[in-house]
């Protein structure tokens, strides 16, 4: 079996020893534990949807599920609930915004082009005014620390492991609002797939969540 994936730390990244992460190790148990053997590759996104999309016995990964992307996959999952937040230094108490309609004269970190950054300029944050782009989200949250903006939205697990590798508790950041709850992360098979492949990987993650792996494991990306 291959497994294709992106750079999205802490879920999955390309490490020094290679693929890395919580959902790259959760997959790793799972196909262990069905015994598949696992091949993994971690590309930009769009050439990881490829290399996919020309492996019958492939999974796809960490997938955002949506009304859009159902028929296009057969779902294993969840991997863990999609949190974006928008949060503030936990030093700010000052700082007391409840929607994006109060922001004013503050500005939003965000990654550019990413889905949060085009959610937050349909609801009208124009950017270089109240949005303040950067390349990841290291780069933002360094901005934020040093005082550069007001705000930071991110993925709940990106910001306690962004924080970590500065040597900072989460509680550095406080969440002012949520941005984005309603959707989880799941692991895509094609649609042609055997769906037997599918039903004994879902076998396995259940069984992985039952005997408290999944918890062990969650706790060493993201507490």
């Amino acid at each position: 079996m291959f497994g294709f994936t992106e750079n999205l730390p802490p879920l999955n990244f390309q490490g020094e020893g290679g693929p890395q992460g919580f959902s790259v190790e959760l997959l790793r148990l799972m196909a262990a534990g069905a015994g598949l053997a696992l091949e993994l590759q971690v590309l930009p996104w769009q050439r990881a949807m490829q290399q996919a999309e020309a492996q019958a016995a492939s999974v796809l990964f960490s997938l955002t599920r949506t009304p859009e992307r159902e028929p296009q996959f057969q779902w294993v999952g969840p991997i863990a609930q999609r949190r974006i937040l928008i949060y503030r230094l936990a030093s700010r108490p000052d700082l007391k915004l409840t929607q994006l309609a109060d922001l004013g004269d503050g500005r939003i970190g965000v990654v550019r082009e990413s889905a949060a950054d085009r959610q937050l300029q349909a609801a009208g944050l124009k950017p270089g005014a109240q949005l303040e782009q950067g390349l990841d989200d290291a780069t933002n949250l360094r901005k934020l620390l040093a005082g550069r903006m007001e705000y930071i939205t991110l993925l709940d697990w990106a910001a306690a492991w962004n924080l970590r590798q500065l040597k900072l508790p989460y509680d550095t950041l406080h969440a002012v609002m949520e941005q984005d709850t309603a959707r989880s992360y799941w692991y895509g098979l094609r649609p042609d797939a055997d769906p037997e492949l599918a039903r004994r990987l879902q076998v396995e993650l259940d069984a992985i969540k039952r005997d408290g792996r999944y918890e062990r494991l969650r706790l060493r990306y993201f507490r």
